[in-house]
């Protein structure tokens, strides 16, 4: 997931994707949010949910890749377990929660939570919640322990 070298870079980049969120909440979208209210300032704009739930803040593909991994380790060692994979394409997969283990064939445990990277980062970083997030659709989850809510933000 991610190597113990880049731990530190993954942390200087979780923090700088949830600093560049909340600068683009404060300012209502005109700090770079692709997406929301089309960064025209609107008042109250910043903290509607479907303006958190579309915050896409603007930073190197490289550093959200690195936010990405980071939290997902952050994940993993605070819900160690194989019954849940959590995915976050293209960056990282990590198993958490105890359960059943992997199906022998496909090595894919009974229960799959898939997530779009900004979406997982506004979840760890605590922008958005669980049932926002479920409730705009962009969470798509199998299985029984389908609601991280309990484990986040991170």
């Amino acid at each position: 997931m991610i190597l113990r070298k880049d731990l530190e870079r993954g942390r200087a980049a979780y923090e700088q994707w949830g600093q560049a969120a909340r600068h683009a909440l404060a300012d209502g979208g005109e700090a770079g949010a692709n997406g929301g209210n089309g960064g025209n300032g609107e008042s109250g704009a910043s903290t509607s949910v479907a303006y958190r739930a579309s915050l896409d803040p603007e930073v190197p593909r490289s550093t959200q890749a690195m936010a990405v991994r980071y939290s997902l380790h952050l994940l993993e060692r605070k819900a160690p377990g194989p019954g849940v994979e959590v995915r976050v394409a293209p960056w990282g997969a990590v198993k958490i929660l105890d359960g059943p283990a992997s199906d022998p064939h496909n090595l894919t445990p009974p229960d799959v939570i898939e997530l779009e990277p900004n979406v997982w980062l506004r979840l760890a970083c605590g922008i958005t919640t669980w049932s926002e997030e479920r409730q705009a659709g962009h969470i798509s989850a199998v299985g029984e322990r389908d609601d991280l809510s309990e484990l986040l933000p991170l």
